[in-house]
């Protein structure tokens, strides 16, 4: 298994995973009643393919096996960034789904570097890869001089919990996002 920054041309693959890190019920959320979660893949495989999205190639590491066959993502960003990434998430929203998601709220905050999304085929679960995405993006917070790499993870995940709770994380405080209640997690240097 190799981990690099994920290729412009994986942009379709890499916005199925971030799909899957998000659930079908927060892309339903998300791509809105009059949308189909195509529609929400088309847009996600957009972002992932611009270079200044929060979904960017640029941000995502991808672990990738034999062939080059993509295994997993790990989209993360500075979160003193965020609202610069998220635009084209909320112009391209509005454009193709028809949604006003300008109200959001802020998932992250400057001082972190900010897991997004964390996704494993699952075929190839239970075989570290989502470990070795994780500590590669320490190392990138560490590489960038943040002080800390934080994430929400779903109430409902208990398995992804106790994974980042293993690399360190601890608790920080709750959170709603895409509908979902939510925990932020953060190891701190």
């Amino acid at each position: 298994m190799e981990i690099t920054r994920a290729k412009r041309s994986q942009a379709a693959a890499v916005a199925s995973l971030i799909m899957t890190a998000m659930s079908p019920d927060c892309c339903r959320f998300f791509a809105g009643p009059n949308r189909t979660l195509d529609d929400f893949h088309d847009v996600l495989t957009a972002l992932v393919a611009a270079g200044n999205s929060q979904y960017s190639f640029r941000n995502t590491l991808a672990a990738t096996g034999d062939g080059g066959q993509l295994l997993g993502i790990c989209v993360s960003y500075d979160g003193a960034q965020l609202r610069a990434l998220r635009q084209p998430f909320i112009d391209l929203m509005r454009e193709k789904c028809g949604r006003d998601l300008r109200g959001m709220d802020d998932e992250t905050t400057p001082g972190e570097l900010y897991i997004d999304s964390l996704a494993v085929k699952p075929e190839q679960r239970g075989k570290g890869i989502a470990t070795a995405l994780l500590k590669a993006t320490i190392e990138k917070a560490e590489t960038m001089r943040l002080p800390a790499v934080g994430l929400l993870v779903d109430k409902n995940n208990p398995r992804a919990e106790s994974l980042y709770k293993k690399l360190g994380f601890a608790y920080e405080n709750d959170a709603v996002w895409g509908g979902h209640p939510m925990r932020h997690l953060q190891l701190k240097f």
